[in-house]
């Protein structure tokens, strides 16, 4: 539900801070070891979780986002199961907002008004869907509408004047700028265009901006909180997932949302 991203802003806008999002894979390295590291999330200091759906052909992720996708589908992780464990966080927390984000061809397999119906029902709140350009999202748009889901959209350091209006239009939830061209986890733009790019952004949706793509260390999610609305980290969480174990990724986490809040 869309309002449960707004009371998350709201409520770390009134303090002051930014909200720290997290991303994981579903399903990687299984779906038991996944559950359990999706559920300890919110009490490590997320404010809101994107949880990843593998896909065959990731085009827009790095090494380390791609190789989680392939664990996760060879312990048979599919878009149900990435809804299955979805209600089973909602059993337990009803507040932190979850945002599922992959690509298009899971979705228009299973079908846009099915997926919006059982991810409506499995708790999730919105999608963010990379490769669906706003030419091509009207049917998911509207099957989200009808069940209330934020269909969030993102904004590149290339999204010109002329673009932007059509990016955010429809956007709900939140904006996810990228803060640099090419995939995850490749290195981070100029703190000095982040600051402008934010503010354009900001302006042009009336909507919260998240920044993401590259942002690894904790004083690096300081200095993007500064300026952003959320900061969002993901290959450096999924890579000390998968090297050092969940307690490890745990505690990065708990520095990355520490920095973040802190800002």
């Amino acid at each position: 539900m869309t309002h449960r991203i707004d009371q998350t802003f709201a409520a770390r806008k009134a303090k002051g801070q930014a909200a720290f999002v997290a991303y994981m894979m579903a399903g990687d390295p299984d779906r038991a070891a996944s559950q359990a590291f999706l559920n300890a999330l919110p009490e490590a200091g997320v404010d809101i979780i994107e949880l990843g759906i593998p896909f065959t052909d990731p085009m827009a992720d790095g090494p380390v986002i791609e190789d989680a996708g392939i664990r996760a589908r060879k312990s048979g992780t599919t878009l149900s199961v990435v809804l299955e464990m979805a209600a089973e966080f909602r059993t337990a927390n009803d507040t932190t907002p979850i945002i599922v984000m992959g690509y298009a061809n899971p979705l228009h397999h299973m079908g846009y008004t099915k997926f919006a119906s059982a991810a409506k029902a499995a708790g999730v709140d919105g999608a963010i869907i990379v490769d669906l350009p706003p030419e091509e999202d009207s049917e998911l748009r509207a099957a989200f509408e009808t069940h209330d889901l934020a269909l969030i959209r993102l904004a590149t350091p290339t999204t010109d004047a002329h673009r932007l209006p059509q990016v955010v239009a429809g956007t709900k939830g939140f904006v996810y700028y990228v803060s640099m061209t090419g995939i995850t986890g490749d290195s981070f733009a100029q703190a000095g265009s982040i600051t402008e790019q934010v503010t354009r952004v900001r302006e042009a949706a009336n909507l919260p901006v998240v920044v993401g793509f590259g942002v690894k260390t904790p004083e690096r999610a300081r200095e993007v909180a500064k300026d952003a609305d959320g900061v969002v980290v993901g290959t450096a969480i999924v890579k000390t997932l998968y090297q050092d174990g969940p307690e490890a990724a745990l505690a990065l986490i708990r520095t990355l949302a520490e920095a973040t809040h802190s800002s």
